[in-house]
């Protein structure tokens, strides 16, 4: 994609677009007869292909996909060349446009430099301790109406049931309100949305992936739309109506536009991203039972200081769950794969990269290095103790980015992950299903391939 306006004064007007001879002299892919076949056999299993790329080629390699020539750099040290980004070599929004402008164009994550930076200062209101406090609240209020019914149920499968609670926790706590009778459609039209990020047919043609995308944005930017008029100018303790009266730091309040961009993507992120993690969770504490004994002596610790509740002080007694967290999200990082465009050349591990050419960087495959993560493939949250953790590379998990395009609703996502496991663990335990396989799809974003059968055991 060439880009015809900057968006950035330290982005060039035009960029080029790399060719395979512009990047014959790094390792890689040979020209596919068919490059979309060839996307289509990475996408039935990303995580041993990207291994086989890795194993053939190293960790800078060509690479080639249904957008063209790009290079993918591995490794804790590319993660920070690239996410610190000192020396405004990258751009997110030219890396992240091909696979989301038709979906969620002008979010936080599509944007570079000075405009990220203003927009993300703004944005930075909803998230800070007061507002987190009431979100807390909201959170579990919902959990407990959420999983009420659980304990003792017959099996049922976790992942859509998650992802039904996320959206409704979403709902309190971003829009202040239940979502009421549109939620299977808003449901759907962001399911349609994140499915069309990595669709083969990239334009909305009819019958197509895309197409449903399109639409499902639609929908929401006309709910979102709808609601901003009665947010201006007024209190409210939700996101939606934070971001509605924040202002820049020139005093102006964002454009509704802006706002609509804004609250689609928040909303995706909030929504799908928590969905695949916690989902995650479940299928490592499944599989490892007794960390869901270590995580309940932790809750009765943490009801012991407070009487019973999890307050927000007392987050930071829950350790261990937010180690497993972490273990969970090295295996399984809810963004597998981060894309960016460079927009002048560069040198790293002494191949050169020229501007323009589309540089992904792999979390999966990061996560996974032998030399950063001994035995990798074993599941071992004490990886995240700070005697344990001391020396490891600052890059060397990412699974919410990093530098200023780290996740806006980080402590967020701790918080709600704690919030419902401490909810659910309390009394309960969780047992994965006879016929649970096992086996999770990685792109776009990590979900388990049949469900994930669970059934919830009263203590």
């Amino acid at each position: 994609m060439n880009v015809t306006t900057p968006v950035s004064a330290f982005i060039p007007a035009d960029l080029p677009e790399p060719s395979f001879a512009d990047l014959a002299h790094l390792p890689g892919m040979q020209p596919a007869r068919i490059r979309m076949l060839r996307t289509i056999n990475f996408l039935k299993d990303p995580l041993g292909k990207s291994q086989e790329l890795l194993d053939d080629y190293g960790r800078v390699f060509r690479r080639q996909d249904f957008g063209g020539w790009g290079v993918s750099l591995i490794g804790p040290e590319a993660n920070e060349l690239v996410m610190f980004n000192k020396d405004k070599i990258f751009s997110s929004a030219l890396g992240w446009n091909p696979v989301l402008e038709n979906l969620f164009p002008h979010g936080l994550m599509l944007m570079d430099f000075e405009q990220h930076r203003v927009h993300r200062k703004t944005l930075s209101v909803a998230f800070k301790t007061e507002p987190m406090r009431h979100y807390l609240g909201q959170l579990k209020a919902g959990i407990a109406r959420g999983i009420a019914g659980w304990p003792g149920a017959p099996t049922f499968k976790f992942y859509p049931t998650i992802k039904a609670l996320t959206l409704d926790l979403a709902a309190a706590s971003f829009l202040g309100v239940p979502w009421g009778p549109d939620a299977k459609k808003i449901n759907k039209a962001f399911a349609d949305m994140v499915a069309a990020s990595v669709a083969i047919v990239r334009k909305p043609l009819p019958f197509t992936q895309m197409k449903r995308g399109v639409e499902g944005r639609r929908f929401m930017s006309d709910f979102f739309g709808r609601e901003i008029p009665g947010r201006r100018g007024k209190d409210g303790d939700d996101i939606f109506t934070q971001i509605c009266n924040a202002t820049t730091e020139e005093g102006a309040l964002l454009t509704d536009q802006e706002i609509i961009d804004h609250m689609n993507f928040l909303m995706m992120a909030a929504h799908d991203t928590t969905t695949s993690s916690i989902s995650s969770m479940v299928h490592f504490l499944g599989t490892h039972p007794e960390w869901q004994d270590r995580i309940r002596e932790e809750i009765d610790a943490v009801k012991a200081v407070t009487g019973g509740e999890l307050t927000h002080e007392t987050l930071p007694m829950m350790e261990i769950t937010e180690m497993v967290f972490k273990e969970s999200l090295r295996l399984i990082p809810p963004v597998p794969s981060m894309p960016r465009r460079a927009i002048k050349d560069f040198v790293f591990m002494n191949h050169h990269i020229p501007a323009g050419a589309h540089v992904g960087i792999n979390p999966m495959m990061t996560h996974r290095l032998p030399d950063v993560w001994p035995d990798p493939e074993r599941f071992d949250p004490m990886r995240f103790t700070a005697e344990n953790s001391k020396g490891r590379h600052k890059y060397a998990w990412v699974p919410f980015g990093g530098g200023q395009h780290m996740c806006l609703g980080l402590h967020f996502a701790y918080m709600q992950v704690k919030a419902f496991f401490f909810a659910l663990l309390a009394e309960n335990r969780i047992e994965l299903a006879p016929e649970y396989k096992g086996e999770f799809s990685m792109f776009p974003i990590p979900k388990p391939k049949d469900g994930l059968p669970i059934r919830i055991v009263k203590l």
